[in-house]
């Protein structure tokens, strides 16, 4: 995975194997970690929560070793525990607490003075959208609200890196992109890094700038993820309805090349924003509709259907 700036990777991974009886969860795992926000792909069963524990050092490897924040996920858990926050898969959230309760002790908990415990409470509650509904009970809560309670309390007291492990769970669809907006936002506004599990392709998309592909405890691919609206050369696949050959000789007219791809057309010439205003203005010009646009070349999941598979 790609350097991004820091001195080191955030996670490394080397040879990590974890049996359990007969079973090998991660089978010779090795990966760094180095961009903000990395995405765990897999199936239910391929070793993505096993891995994200032994990260936390609450599970020790039988082989290899993880290296955390540079430091020994094995030797110095408690010390990478201070500077982490973690969201687990299912929550165990005391029903008989309010919200900023709970968040301000654990706070607490993490070594955060009471009255810095109370302000940070306050704060990351605001941002996870549940300001209002601060001292309420948490067992009159819907499942969106206890997933954001379980986000508060992992952010509260502002680790370098957070590991959530599918945030989305149980979550009905507003409430997914509730979350994923605020997964999205700890690396890209809070300078929070982000490692996230999930079984679904597009969470990881939306959130992550990168994606580790594990099945049955193996990695079977790694890739960057590229935002489609990203600047830079690229070529844009398009397919219009209408006079194909009125679009074309519009698009040549704004200094831009098209050629046929399969059952599209490829257009090229600049870099991605003026080849969209390019397709934009031919497609008024010539006007034809616009039936599908997007990056040229296989799409992530074209490109990880099979590891994933």
């Amino acid at each position: 995975m790609s350097q991004n700036g820091e001195t080191g990777p955030l996670i490394d991974v080397e040879g990590v194997v974890k049996r359990y009886g007969s079973v090998v969860a991660l089978d010779g795992v090795t990966a760094r970690f180095t961009d903000r926000a990395v995405g765990l792909l897999g199936a239910n069963g391929a070793g993505k929560s096993t891995l994200m524990r032994s990260m936390l050092g609450l599970i020790r490897p039988d082989e290899g070793q993880i290296s955390v924040l540079g430091m020994n996920a094995t030797e110095r858990s408690w010390e990478i525990r201070r500077q982490l926050g973690y969201m687990p898969e299912h929550d165990s959230l005391p029903m008989g607490m309010t919200a900023r309760d709970l968040v301000v002790h654990l706070g607490e908990l993490r070594g955060l003075p009471r009255r810095v415990a109370v302000l940070r409470a306050s704060e990351v509650l605001f941002q996870v959208g549940l300001e209002e509904e601060r001292s309420r009970l948490i067992r009159t809560f819907s499942v969106g609200m206890k997933q954001r309670t379980n986000l508060a309390q992992a952010i509260v007291h502002s680790p370098r890196l957070v590991i959530l492990d599918e945030p989305t769970n149980g979550l009905d669809p507003a409430g997914r992109d509730e979350m994923l907006a605020l997964v999205r936002r700890l690396s890209s506004e809070l300078d929070i890094a982000v490692v996230m599990s999930s079984h679904v392709l597009e969470d990881v998309a939306r959130t992550c700038d990168s994606v580790l592909v594990l099945r049955e405890g193996r990695v079977v691919a790694t890739r960057r993820i590229e935002s489609p609206d990203r600047d830079g050369h690229g070529d844009v696949e398009v397919q219009v309805t209408g006079d194909v050959e009125a679009f074309a000789a519009a698009v040549r007219r704004l200094g831009l090349a098209i050629r046929p791809s399969g059952e599209r057309l490829l257009v090229s010439g600049g870099d991605r924003s003026a080849v969209l205003r390019g397709v934009r203005d031919a497609a008024c010009d010539a006007g034809v509709g616009v039936h599908e646009l997007r990056p040229a070349g296989p799409t992530l999941e074209e490109s990880l259907i099979g590891a994933i598979g």
